[in-house]
């Protein structure tokens, strides 16, 4: 699933390719991906005339700034966007496509069918699910030492579920809680409420560097991930723990395993990252 740095890379190269563009029209061959309005026409009439005049990102939710209405799309797994001439043939999971006033397109393409949209009217995105819902980003000055402290003696989870819950703070995913906690040397199964005060401040800022790392190369490609443009992240190439199964430590030289959390595959330096 793309994570924060890789939406955040979607979002600059969208910005590249559909500011000022006016909607004409909208097709919709995939009715679940709408999820406000409930009636996908509903929808279809709303955007037609507007012009996407910005775009945002909270977590792992791109935000397409609109005239009267906000689009809050979320990726998932496989979601993609890309513009297109209108006579370009249509690829069998594109399942909607966004036509501007120009003669090009926006498409949205999404092999599982995972991702969603809403929109909402502009003013009322933050109140309304799913953003409302949504904690803080590790950029945000909420997100500090004591808050994820008082956040860590308030539950029996573990770190790397804490870390996931998007309620908690937004935008993480397995890659980058795994990289943020090796370069904590925080064992993932560590119950949160065993943390102090001084490793959680030392995890914080490790969270928001991993990700502005992760920003700064484009993001990471695992598997299907690219860009609006097509073009891959590089972050892979500083990866200390995910996907590194069987590889030395980069710190210590220890092989780094593989183990299950909550189900995820995780990975960890068994040397640098002792449980308490």
């Amino acid at each position: 699933m793309p994570e924060l740095p890789e939406v955040e890379t979607v979002k600059k190269t969208l910005k590249q390719i559909v500011l000022g563009k006016t909607i004409q029209d909208v097709t919709i061959r995939w009715e679940n991906i709408i999820q406000y309005p409930k009636e996908p026409e509903v929808f279809q009439e709303e955007i037609k005339g507007q012009t996407i005049s910005n775009l945002g990102r909270k977590g792992k939710f791109l935000l397409f700034y609109l005239d009267h209405h906000v689009l809050i799309s979320h990726l998932r797994m496989e979601g993609k966007y890309a513009i297109h001439e209108q006579n370009d043939s249509i690829d069998k999971h594109t399942h909607v496509i966004f036509h501007f006033t120009d003669g090009t397109e926006l498409r949205y393409k999404d092999v599982r069918k995972f991702g969603t949209m809403h929109l909402y009217q502009k003013g009322e995105e933050y109140s309304l699910p799913p953003l409302s819902k949504l904690g803080p980003e590790p950029f945000d000055d909420t997100f500090t030492a004591n808050y994820l402290f008082q956040k860590c003696q308030r539950t029996t989870r573990n770190i790397k579920n804490v870390l996931l819950d998007q309620t908690v703070v937004a935008g993480l995913g397995n890659i980058y809680v795994d990289e943020a906690l090796f370069r904590s040397k925080i064992h993932p199964l560590t119950m949160a409420s065993n943390l102090t005060k001084p490793e959680c401040s030392v995890l914080a800022k490790e969270v928001e560097s991993t990700l502005n790392d992760a920003i700064a190369a484009g993001g990471t490609t695992i598997r299907s991930y690219l860009n609006s443009l097509g073009e891959i992240g590089l972050f892979q190439l500083q990866l200390f723990a995910y996907g590194r199964e069987g590889q030395k430590c980069k710190r210590c030289g220890h092989m780094i395993e593989k183990i299950k959390v909550g189900g995820r595959g995780t990975h960890i330096c068994p040397n640098c990252q002792k449980q308490k």
